[in-house]
Protein backbone atom coordinates (compact mmCIF):
# COMPACT_ATOMS: atom_id res chain seq x y z
CA UNK A 1 0.00 0.00 0.00
CA UNK A 2 2.75 2.54 0.83
CA UNK A 3 4.27 2.18 -2.70
CA UNK A 4 1.03 2.87 -4.29
CA UNK A 5 0.57 5.88 -2.36
CA UNK A 6 3.76 6.86 -3.24
CA UNK A 7 3.30 6.32 -6.72
CA UNK A 8 0.35 8.50 -6.51
CA UNK A 9 2.04 11.33 -5.30
CA UNK A 10 4.54 10.82 -7.70
CA UNK A 11 2.83 10.93 -10.56
CA UNK A 12 0.52 13.91 -8.94
CA UNK A 13 3.72 15.93 -8.57
CA UNK A 14 4.54 14.70 -11.79
CA UNK A 15 1.54 16.48 -13.20
CA UNK A 16 1.82 19.54 -11.04
CA UNK A 17 5.67 20.15 -12.70
CA UNK A 18 4.53 20.04 -16.17
CA UNK A 19 1.35 22.03 -15.50
CA UNK A 20 3.93 24.93 -14.38
CA UNK A 21 6.53 23.96 -17.30
CA UNK A 22 3.49 24.14 -19.55
CA UNK A 23 2.45 27.81 -18.51
CA UNK A 24 6.10 28.65 -19.20
CA UNK A 25 6.73 27.42 -22.30
CA UNK A 26 2.90 29.75 -22.72
CA UNK A 27 4.66 32.75 -21.16
CA UNK A 28 7.48 32.76 -23.92
CA UNK A 29 5.74 31.49 -26.94
CA UNK A 30 2.04 32.63 -26.86
CA UNK A 31 1.27 30.79 -30.09
CA UNK A 32 1.51 27.50 -28.73
CA UNK A 33 -1.90 25.73 -29.69
CA UNK A 34 -4.10 25.15 -26.56
CA UNK A 35 -4.30 21.34 -28.07
CA UNK A 36 -0.53 21.07 -27.19
CA UNK A 37 -1.78 21.55 -23.70
CA UNK A 38 -4.63 19.11 -23.76
CA UNK A 39 -2.34 16.62 -24.92
CA UNK A 40 0.36 17.21 -22.04
CA UNK A 41 -1.58 17.84 -19.54
CA UNK A 42 -4.21 15.59 -17.34
CA UNK A 43 -7.52 17.13 -17.50
CA UNK A 44 -9.78 16.78 -14.30
CA UNK A 45 -13.05 15.45 -14.35
CA UNK A 46 -14.35 17.78 -12.09
CA UNK A 47 -14.61 22.01 -12.57
CA UNK A 48 -17.07 22.22 -10.33
CA UNK A 49 -20.26 23.39 -12.27
CA UNK A 50 -18.18 23.42 -15.85
CA UNK A 51 -20.13 21.19 -17.71
CA UNK A 52 -19.12 19.91 -21.55
CA UNK A 53 -16.54 17.54 -23.39
CA UNK A 54 -15.93 19.41 -26.44
CA UNK A 55 -12.91 19.89 -27.82
CA UNK A 56 -12.98 23.98 -27.54
CA UNK A 57 -14.45 23.41 -23.85
CA UNK A 58 -11.47 20.33 -23.11
CA UNK A 59 -8.73 23.34 -25.01
CA UNK A 60 -9.92 25.89 -22.21
CA UNK A 61 -10.09 23.69 -19.19
CA UNK A 62 -6.38 22.55 -20.07
CA UNK A 63 -5.26 26.17 -19.36
CA UNK A 64 -7.36 26.18 -16.42
CA UNK A 65 -5.70 22.99 -15.35
CA UNK A 66 -1.79 24.41 -16.44
CA UNK A 67 -2.34 27.90 -14.27
CA UNK A 68 -4.46 27.40 -11.39
CA UNK A 69 -1.91 25.53 -9.34
CA UNK A 70 -0.01 28.66 -10.02
CA UNK A 71 0.46 32.81 -8.41
CA UNK A 72 -0.36 33.83 -11.90
CA UNK A 73 -2.26 36.64 -12.67
CA UNK A 74 -5.21 35.18 -15.04
CA UNK A 75 -7.58 37.22 -17.62
CA UNK A 76 -10.52 35.50 -18.78
CA UNK A 77 -12.24 36.46 -21.95
CA UNK A 78 -15.52 35.53 -23.93
CA UNK A 79 -18.50 36.72 -25.08
CA UNK A 80 -21.42 37.83 -22.06
CA UNK A 81 -22.84 34.06 -20.69
CA UNK A 82 -20.22 31.63 -21.97
CA UNK A 83 -19.36 30.89 -18.09
CA UNK A 84 -16.41 33.60 -17.29
CA UNK A 85 -17.57 33.59 -13.38
CA UNK A 86 -17.08 29.73 -13.15
CA UNK A 87 -13.66 29.84 -14.99
CA UNK A 88 -12.67 31.65 -12.71
CA UNK A 89 -13.79 29.60 -9.60
CA UNK A 90 -12.51 26.85 -11.21
CA UNK A 91 -8.98 28.77 -10.78
CA UNK A 92 -9.82 29.12 -7.56
CA UNK A 93 -10.60 25.80 -6.38
CA UNK A 94 -7.74 24.11 -7.64
CA UNK A 95 -5.19 25.96 -6.58
CA UNK A 96 -3.36 26.23 -3.15
CA UNK A 97 -5.79 29.21 -2.30
CA UNK A 98 -9.21 26.68 -2.54
CA UNK A 99 -10.03 27.01 1.61
CA UNK A 100 -9.70 30.64 1.23
CA UNK A 101 -11.73 33.69 0.12
CA UNK A 102 -13.12 33.44 -3.28
CA UNK A 103 -14.54 37.33 -3.54
CA UNK A 104 -16.48 38.75 -6.53
CA UNK A 105 -16.51 42.35 -8.09
CA UNK A 106 -18.44 43.28 -10.65
CA UNK A 107 -17.57 46.41 -12.00
CA UNK A 108 -19.95 47.14 -14.27
CA UNK A 109 -22.26 47.61 -10.69
CA UNK A 110 -20.09 49.93 -9.37
CA UNK A 111 -20.99 53.56 -8.93
CA UNK A 112 -17.85 55.16 -10.21
CA UNK A 113 -17.41 57.67 -7.09
CA UNK A 114 -17.13 54.56 -5.17
CA UNK A 115 -15.14 52.42 -6.88
CA UNK A 116 -12.08 53.17 -4.58
CA UNK A 117 -13.86 52.26 -1.27
CA UNK A 118 -15.26 49.13 -2.93
CA UNK A 119 -11.73 47.82 -3.64
CA UNK A 120 -9.71 49.03 -0.76
CA UNK A 121 -11.99 50.33 1.96
CA UNK A 122 -12.22 53.52 3.95
CA UNK A 123 -11.69 54.58 7.35
CA UNK A 124 -14.59 56.89 9.37
CA UNK A 125 -15.63 60.29 8.35
CA UNK A 126 -13.17 60.15 4.85
CA UNK A 127 -16.07 61.17 3.20
CA UNK A 128 -20.22 61.94 3.36
CA UNK A 129 -21.72 58.68 4.19
CA UNK A 130 -18.73 57.10 5.65
CA UNK A 131 -20.12 56.58 9.06
CA UNK A 132 -17.52 53.76 10.16
CA UNK A 133 -14.42 52.02 8.85
CA UNK A 134 -15.22 49.60 5.88
CA UNK A 135 -13.04 46.65 5.25
CA UNK A 136 -12.83 46.46 1.14
CA UNK A 137 -12.77 43.93 -1.53
CA UNK A 138 -8.84 43.16 -1.41
CA UNK A 139 -8.85 42.89 2.61
CA UNK A 140 -11.34 40.62 2.29
CA UNK A 141 -9.81 38.47 -0.44
CA UNK A 142 -6.64 38.56 1.69
CA UNK A 143 -5.38 34.83 0.92
CA UNK A 144 -7.62 34.07 -1.66
CA UNK A 145 -8.73 35.18 -4.73
CA UNK A 146 -9.94 37.99 -6.23
CA UNK A 147 -12.21 38.11 -9.15
CA UNK A 148 -12.48 41.29 -11.16
CA UNK A 149 -15.79 40.69 -13.85
CA UNK A 150 -16.07 42.92 -16.41
CA UNK A 151 -12.46 44.75 -15.35
CA UNK A 152 -12.79 46.94 -18.31
CA UNK A 153 -15.41 49.35 -16.58
CA UNK A 154 -12.83 50.36 -13.99
CA UNK A 155 -12.56 54.07 -13.84
CA UNK A 156 -9.48 55.29 -15.69
CA UNK A 157 -8.25 57.18 -12.65
CA UNK A 158 -8.44 54.13 -10.61
CA UNK A 159 -6.19 51.90 -12.48
CA UNK A 160 -3.32 52.92 -11.32
CA UNK A 161 -3.89 52.48 -7.59
CA UNK A 162 -4.89 49.24 -8.97
CA UNK A 163 -1.66 48.69 -10.79
CA UNK A 164 0.49 49.20 -7.71
CA UNK A 165 -1.78 46.39 -6.06
CA UNK A 166 -0.72 44.02 -8.54
CA UNK A 167 2.96 44.99 -8.03
CA UNK A 168 3.31 45.72 -4.61
CA UNK A 169 0.56 43.94 -2.87
CA UNK A 170 0.10 47.36 -1.02
CA UNK A 171 -2.85 49.99 -0.91
CA UNK A 172 -4.41 52.73 1.65
CA UNK A 173 -7.87 52.76 2.58
CA UNK A 174 -9.34 56.13 2.08
CA UNK A 175 -9.14 58.88 4.29
CA UNK A 176 -5.83 56.58 5.93
CA UNK A 177 -2.48 56.84 6.08
CA UNK A 178 -1.61 53.74 7.13
CA UNK A 179 -0.36 51.20 3.97
CA UNK A 180 -1.82 47.76 4.19
CA UNK A 181 -0.36 44.80 2.69
CA UNK A 182 -2.52 42.11 1.06
CA UNK A 183 -1.59 38.09 -0.60
CA UNK A 184 -4.71 38.21 -3.14
CA UNK A 185 -4.60 36.28 -6.21
CA UNK A 186 -6.35 38.24 -9.17
CA UNK A 187 -8.50 36.92 -11.83
CA UNK A 188 -10.01 39.13 -13.92
CA UNK A 189 -12.51 38.67 -16.64
CA UNK A 190 -13.88 40.75 -19.83
CA UNK A 191 -16.31 40.57 -22.66
CA UNK A 192 -14.70 44.07 -24.28
CA UNK A 193 -11.72 44.27 -26.72
CA UNK A 194 -9.31 45.42 -24.20
CA UNK A 195 -6.76 46.63 -26.72
CA UNK A 196 -9.38 48.83 -28.55
CA UNK A 197 -9.99 49.99 -24.85
CA UNK A 198 -6.22 50.76 -24.81
CA UNK A 199 -6.40 52.72 -27.78
CA UNK A 200 -9.10 54.20 -26.96
CA UNK A 201 -7.29 56.09 -23.86
CA UNK A 202 -10.07 53.69 -21.58
CA UNK A 203 -7.60 51.55 -20.34
CA UNK A 204 -3.78 51.30 -19.47
CA UNK A 205 -1.74 49.32 -21.50
CA UNK A 206 0.39 48.53 -18.24
CA UNK A 207 -2.07 47.22 -16.39
CA UNK A 208 -3.29 45.11 -19.27
CA UNK A 209 -0.13 43.47 -19.24
CA UNK A 210 -0.09 42.67 -15.81
CA UNK A 211 -3.62 41.47 -15.90
CA UNK A 212 -3.16 39.42 -18.80
CA UNK A 213 -0.12 37.62 -17.84
CA UNK A 214 -1.79 33.95 -18.83
CA UNK A 215 -5.06 34.59 -20.89
CA UNK A 216 -8.02 32.24 -21.37
CA UNK A 217 -10.40 32.17 -23.66
CA UNK A 218 -14.14 30.90 -22.85
CA UNK A 219 -15.63 29.34 -25.78
CA UNK A 220 -19.14 30.28 -27.32
CA UNK A 221 -21.52 27.89 -27.18
CA UNK A 222 -22.45 27.68 -30.66
CA UNK A 223 -18.09 26.47 -30.72
CA UNK A 224 -19.42 24.03 -28.14
CA UNK A 225 -22.10 22.41 -30.10
CA UNK A 226 -21.29 18.95 -28.94
CA UNK A 227 -21.64 19.82 -25.44
CA UNK A 228 -25.62 21.84 -25.47
CA UNK A 229 -27.20 18.61 -25.45
CA UNK A 230 -25.17 17.55 -22.29
CA UNK A 231 -25.52 20.86 -20.45
CA UNK A 232 -29.30 21.06 -21.46
CA UNK A 233 -29.94 17.65 -19.12
CA UNK A 234 -27.39 19.34 -16.10
CA UNK A 235 -29.83 21.94 -16.44
CA UNK A 236 -32.97 20.05 -16.81
CA UNK A 237 -32.28 18.02 -14.16
CA UNK A 238 -31.18 21.13 -11.50
CA UNK A 239 -34.13 23.07 -12.81
CA UNK A 240 -36.88 20.25 -12.30
CA UNK A 241 -35.55 19.89 -8.82
CA UNK A 242 -35.84 23.26 -8.26
CA UNK A 243 -39.25 23.45 -8.84
CA UNK A 244 -39.77 20.06 -7.48
CA UNK A 245 -40.96 19.25 -10.76
CA UNK A 246 -41.13 15.33 -12.18
CA UNK A 247 -38.23 14.69 -14.13
CA UNK A 248 -38.71 15.80 -17.30
CA UNK A 249 -37.28 13.96 -20.52
CA UNK A 250 -35.03 15.44 -24.04
CA UNK A 251 -36.11 13.92 -27.22
CA UNK A 252 -34.52 13.73 -30.25
CA UNK A 253 -37.39 16.96 -31.58
CA UNK A 254 -35.50 18.52 -28.86
CA UNK A 255 -31.97 17.28 -29.40
CA UNK A 256 -32.45 19.17 -32.90
CA UNK A 257 -33.88 22.11 -31.95
CA UNK A 258 -31.21 22.71 -29.83
CA UNK A 259 -28.39 22.05 -32.11
CA UNK A 260 -29.96 24.41 -34.85
CA UNK A 261 -30.16 27.05 -32.46
CA UNK A 262 -27.67 30.39 -32.74
CA UNK A 263 -27.31 30.24 -28.95
CA UNK A 264 -26.45 34.29 -28.50
CA UNK A 265 -27.16 34.52 -25.09
CA UNK A 266 -24.74 31.49 -24.46
CA UNK A 267 -25.13 29.31 -21.71
CA UNK A 268 -26.94 32.00 -19.88
CA UNK A 269 -29.26 31.88 -22.53
CA UNK A 270 -29.89 28.37 -22.39
CA UNK A 271 -30.46 28.10 -19.06
CA UNK A 272 -33.22 30.30 -18.96
CA UNK A 273 -34.86 28.36 -21.97
CA UNK A 274 -34.72 25.64 -19.74
CA UNK A 275 -35.98 27.10 -16.40
CA UNK A 276 -38.83 28.21 -19.24
CA UNK A 277 -39.53 25.18 -20.67
CA UNK A 278 -39.90 23.33 -17.31
CA UNK A 279 -42.57 26.55 -16.22
CA UNK A 280 -44.45 25.89 -19.75
CA UNK A 281 -44.38 22.22 -19.44
CA UNK A 282 -48.37 21.22 -18.03
CA UNK A 283 -47.61 17.10 -18.26
CA UNK A 284 -44.81 15.01 -18.62
CA UNK A 285 -44.34 17.05 -22.25
CA UNK A 286 -40.68 19.04 -22.05
CA UNK A 287 -42.06 22.45 -23.95
CA UNK A 288 -38.96 22.86 -25.42
CA UNK A 289 -40.26 24.59 -28.42
CA UNK A 290 -42.43 26.90 -27.10
CA UNK A 291 -40.18 27.88 -24.49
CA UNK A 292 -37.79 29.47 -27.82
CA UNK A 293 -40.94 31.51 -28.81
CA UNK A 294 -41.79 32.57 -25.43
CA UNK A 295 -38.96 35.60 -24.49
CA UNK A 296 -38.86 36.20 -20.90
CA UNK A 297 -38.68 39.59 -21.72
CA UNK A 298 -39.40 42.39 -24.89
CA UNK A 299 -36.13 44.00 -26.02
CA UNK A 300 -36.45 47.96 -26.16
CA UNK A 301 -37.70 48.43 -29.65
CA UNK A 302 -40.82 46.49 -29.01
CA UNK A 303 -41.66 47.16 -25.55
CA UNK A 304 -45.19 49.14 -26.22
CA UNK A 305 -46.47 52.32 -23.86
CA UNK A 306 -49.47 51.28 -21.54
CA UNK A 307 -52.85 51.62 -23.41
CA UNK A 308 -54.64 54.92 -22.31
CA UNK A 309 -58.24 54.87 -21.24
CA UNK A 310 -60.80 56.25 -23.27
CA UNK A 311 -60.41 59.48 -21.35
CA UNK A 312 -56.69 59.36 -22.73
CA UNK A 313 -54.82 58.97 -19.67
CA UNK A 314 -53.58 56.35 -17.38
CA UNK A 315 -53.59 55.81 -13.93
CA UNK A 316 -49.81 56.04 -11.75
CA UNK A 317 -50.30 52.31 -11.45
CA UNK A 318 -50.66 51.48 -14.90
CA UNK A 319 -47.48 54.46 -15.94
CA UNK A 320 -45.57 52.78 -13.80
CA UNK A 321 -45.98 49.60 -15.45
CA UNK A 322 -45.11 50.37 -18.55
CA UNK A 323 -41.99 52.32 -17.89
CA UNK A 324 -41.02 49.18 -15.81
CA UNK A 325 -41.00 47.10 -18.47
CA UNK A 326 -38.88 49.50 -20.73
CA UNK A 327 -36.34 49.59 -18.25
CA UNK A 328 -36.43 45.98 -17.69
CA UNK A 329 -36.54 45.46 -21.30
CA UNK A 330 -33.26 47.91 -21.89
CA UNK A 331 -31.51 45.70 -19.27
CA UNK A 332 -32.22 42.95 -21.25
CA UNK A 333 -30.70 43.83 -24.06
CA UNK A 334 -27.49 45.17 -21.89
CA UNK A 335 -27.31 41.87 -21.01
CA UNK A 336 -28.08 43.54 -17.66
CA UNK A 337 -25.07 46.15 -17.44
CA UNK A 338 -26.08 49.50 -16.35
CA UNK A 339 -23.62 51.72 -17.01
CA UNK A 340 -20.46 51.95 -19.39
CA UNK A 341 -20.72 52.25 -23.29
CA UNK A 342 -23.95 49.72 -24.48
CA UNK A 343 -25.30 49.40 -20.93
CA UNK A 344 -28.84 50.24 -20.29
CA UNK A 345 -28.16 53.65 -19.01
CA UNK A 346 -26.22 54.33 -22.58
CA UNK A 347 -29.39 52.81 -24.49
CA UNK A 348 -31.86 54.60 -22.73
CA UNK A 349 -29.98 58.36 -22.53
CA UNK A 350 -29.61 58.59 -18.50
CA UNK A 351 -27.08 58.81 -15.83
CA UNK A 352 -26.08 55.68 -14.47
CA UNK A 353 -26.98 56.92 -11.60
CA UNK A 354 -30.02 58.16 -12.20
CA UNK A 355 -31.39 54.70 -13.44
CA UNK A 356 -30.39 52.78 -10.49
CA UNK A 357 -32.66 54.95 -8.44
CA UNK A 358 -34.98 54.46 -11.01
CA UNK A 359 -34.06 50.67 -10.42
CA UNK A 360 -34.23 50.79 -6.53
CA UNK A 361 -37.61 52.52 -6.85
CA UNK A 362 -39.28 50.52 -8.86
CA UNK A 363 -38.09 47.31 -7.21
CA UNK A 364 -36.08 45.77 -10.32
CA UNK A 365 -33.19 43.76 -9.49
CA UNK A 366 -29.31 44.38 -9.83
CA UNK A 367 -29.34 41.78 -12.13
CA UNK A 368 -31.42 39.21 -14.21
CA UNK A 369 -30.98 36.09 -11.85
CA UNK A 370 -32.74 37.88 -9.30
CA UNK A 371 -35.48 39.31 -11.73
Amino acid sequence: MATTMHDVTERTSATRRQAIKAVARLNEDPEVAPSELAATIEISQHFGEIVGDSLALRDTLARVEAVAPTPATVLILGESGVGKELVARALHTQSSRAQQPFVKVNCASVPQELFESEFFGHVKGSFTGAHRDRAGRFDLANGGTLFLDEVAEIPLTLQAKLLRVLQEGQFERVGDEKTRKVDVRVVAATNQNLRKAIAEGRFREDLYYRLGVFPIEVPPLRARRDDIVMLTAHFLERTCHKFQRDDLVLTDRHTQLLRSHKWPGNIRELRNLVERAVILSQHDQLELELALHHRSAPSVDDVSAPQARDGGYMSEAEWQQGYRANLVAALEAANWKVAGTGGAADRLGLKPSTLRDRMKSLAIPSSRDAN
